[in-house]
């Protein structure tokens, strides 16, 4: 989602690869996972990011995933 990043590919593939072998472990259908996935943000942001900062952060989240989806 990020167009430059501190951290390298391997280490977010990595990450990704094992949330993903969890949700199929689970047999965890689209809707749930796109859920938990939601809540597992949420919780990154009031638990990790100040209150000042929150509001923007979760814009910049939501404007980034938003541009991740669209079409060409």
């Amino acid at each position: 989602m990020a167009i430059q990043s501190k951290y390298n590919n391997a280490q977010v593939e990595s990450l990704i690869t094992e949330i993903f072998a969890v949700l199929d472990k689970q047999k965890s259908p689209t809707d749930l996972s796109l859920m938990v996935l939601g809540n597992c943000v949420s919780h990154l942001l009031q638990t990790k990011i100040p209150d000042s900062a929150r509001p923007a952060v979760a814009e910049q989240f939501a404007k980034a995933l938003a541009q991740s989806t669209k079409l060409d």
